[in-house]
């Protein structure tokens, strides 16, 4: 073990105990001390799930990449395991990026990741190189690989840029063969996604372009993954540097998915649709994994890059993961839904049927907390309403809203009275179906986020928000007539 990931261990151990349980999520997986980006190595092994995710330790400020490491029975109570990786090689001494972790036939648990290590140009600038690294492990103790870098820029495709080359997703075929897809720059319209093949896991060679932007969503592709799902092959993908289309696609940095057909023999993919995979504010670089019975489910990470460096450095932890997403396809759109092991820790349930509000807010006595699953059906009307809002981590000084106002077909997550001090990212708005203003919501309340599911997962939106815990009352609002059912949890985990 070198001394960087010693030193990493120590540290993280003695900080953690300085972080009490209940001012961390209640259920989403967040930093052990320091900082935490990008999941990585989402995958099972010897019975666990496991979830690495790009760390800094030292701050809660990104800084040089590590891997943390945490296992799940059921991916909603969280183990911390020592951290898994630090950047202590030459091919990696400025960061471990992201990556992902598959069991080999031999039963070791292999982690392919990005190594980055800078240079001198011959220009005098300083830039990164990015190279793709094994390491090997039995689920606690890995080991980087002795020939690594096992890719490099060698053999990129005309273009092909070896400062942006990174997160690798490895996947073994049935034939007994690998695949990784990787993120890759290009001077042709931005990002695109390479296909490389290896018999062995250990060498490896350029296939084919799987996927390529030409200045359609952002500019650099980041964080692919690539699975098989209903009939169809998603490719999931988060993008930097966006420009708005409509309410599909918002400014800045976000996530998209393609549904397609993809051919590993032949190295091709066909595109048949993109969309947005969350119309939030903090979702991004999301991972998926199959479940022994069968299930994909996915987890991204709930922040936002324009808005996550604004919180004051004595912050013990910062950043957390998603609620895990059961994915499948319908009409060509990815639908998410909450995963069904979240049902198991329901309590105190509270139920209103045909509530009416008019021009008011209210609140329904047994319904309030920081921890709650609510669903709410508003039903349809032959006059159409104006507006209808819950709120939540409310007092008489903050809330957090969620609002549908059906003559413009549109939902909007709001967090602007959250009790944020700066002009930052406050609002999202989707387009949303309903049936003459009759639609279903269920939002994923924890105790610093939401995450809203719309018509039994057809679209999320996902927010974080840093109230003061006190505030744990819930409200409707409705501008105009609105009737509606609300079923509300205790979450107790």
């Amino acid at each position: 073990m070198s001394q960087a990931l010693r030193d990493a261990r120590n540290y993280e151990e003695y900080k953690e105990q300085m972080i009490k349980p209940e001012n961390r999520p209640g259920f989403h997986l967040s930093a052990r001390v320091g900082w935490m980006n990008d999941p990585n190595g989402f995958s099972r092994y010897q019975d666990k799930y496991h979830m690495f995710y790009q760390y800094h330790p030292y701050d809660s400020h990104w800084g040089p990449m590590h891997w943390g490491h945490a296992i799940s029975d059921d991916l909603l109570h969280w183990e911390y395991l020592p951290a898994a990786m630090a950047p202590d090689m030459p091919y990696d001494h400025a960061g471990c990026f992201s990556g992902s972790a598959i069991e080999l036939p031999d039963g070791r648990h292999l982690l392919m990741y990005t190594g980055v290590s800078e240079i001198i140009t011959e220009t005098g600038e300083r830039r990164s190189i990015q190279t793709q690294n094994l390491a090997f492990g039995d689920g606690v103790e890995y080991h980087k690989y002795a020939h690594n870098p096992v890719i490099t820029a060698e053999g990129l495709p005309e273009g092909g840029s070896r400062f942006d080359f990174r997160d690798p997703k490895i996947v073994r075929i049935a034939d007994g063969t690998y695949r990784a897809l990787l993120a890759n720059d290009n001077t042709d319209g931005g990002g695109q996604m390479l296909l490389y093949r290896s018999d062995d896991a250990l060498h490896w060679t350029y296939m084919s372009t799987l996927a390529k932007n030409q200045g359609r969503l952002g500019q650099m592709w980041e964080c692919p993954d690539l699975f098989r799902l209903d009939g169809y092959d998603v490719m999931l993908a988060s993008t930097q540097d966006m420009l708005p289309k409509g309410f599909e696609y918002h400014n800045g940095d976000g996530t998209f998915y393609l549904i397609g057909r993809f051919d590993p023999e032949k190295g091709i993919y066909e595109e048949l649709s993109d969309h947005a995979i969350d119309y939030g504010i903090d979702f991004y670089a999301p991972q998926s994994i199959l479940t022994p019975d069968g299930r994909h489910v996915m987890i991204g990470w709930m922040q936002n890059w324009d808005t996550c460096n604004l919180h004051t450095k004595s912050t013990p932890w910062f950043g957390q993961m998603s609620l895990p997403r059961e994915l499948s396809v319908k009409n060509g759109i990815l639908y998410q839904t909450p995963i069904r092991e979240l049902e198991e820790y329901r309590g105190n349930e509270v139920t209103y049927e045909n509530v009416v509000i008019s021009d008011e807010a209210t609140s329904l006595p047994g319904i309030e907390g920081r921890m709650v699953d609510l669903e709410v059906t508003v039903h349809p009307t032959d006059t159409l309403f104006d507006r209808f809002a819950v709120r939540f981590a409310k007092n008489e000084i903050y809330h957090t809203g969620v609002s549908f106002r059906p003559r413009e077909s549109v939902l909007k997550v709001d967090r602007k009275f959250s009790g944020s001090r700066r002009a930052i990212i406050h609002q999202r708005r989707a387009k949303v179906n309903h049936n003459q203003g009759g639609i279903k919501l269920r939002l994923i309340i924890d105790r610093y986020s939401v995450e809203v599911f719309v018509n039994d997962g057809e679209k999320v939106m996902t927010a974080t928000y840093d109230t003061e815990l006190s505030a744990d009352q819930i409200e409707f609002f409705a501008h105009g007539t609105v009737a509606f059912d609300v079923k509300s949890y205790r979450l107790e985990m």
